[in-house]
């Protein structure tokens, strides 16, 4: 997966000048009632961000071309942030770009309805957000 390492490299540029608090690749066990609702599911997030307010935690990634892969990805985000909705002070976030969303726009817009998507082009209003939080 080395658009998703590209991908991640490239937030982490983006969030180190504006001074955000991040950790990466952290695990949700460190977040113990998150984990719980969770269950077994012992996920990985690409970014965890903290800001006074709230955490958000971020999953990223980077599609070239077209394929079932963001499909699934898409699918999996529905699944994965509602869990977040019964925490006041955790929000999922997902990041995401590439050529490979122009064939699939309409999962992408099926995911809008029940996940918070950035891309980078409006990446800046994210980091607005969590300042201003």
């Amino acid at each position: 997966n080395r658009s998703g390492k590209i991908m991640e490299m490239q937030l982490k540029e983006i969030f180190t000048p504006h001074c955000l608090k991040f950790e990466e690749q952290v695990n949700i066990k460190k977040f113990p009632e998150l984990h719980k609702a969770f269950g077994e599911d012992i996920k990985k997030f690409d970014f965890v961000i903290f800001s006074s307010k709230k955490t958000y935690f971020i999953e990223c990634n980077f599609y070239a071309g077209a394929g079932s892969k963001l499909n699934e990805v898409a699918r999996a985000y529905q699944e994965l942030a509602p869990k977040f909705d019964q925490f006041s002070q955790y929000e999922f976030i997902w990041i995401t770009d590439g050529q490979g969303w122009l064939k699939a726009k309409n999962k992408l817009e099926e995911a809008y309805k029940k996940v918070e998507i950035y891309n980078l082009s409006n990446i800046n209003d994210f980091i607005l957000k969590v300042k201003n939080v």
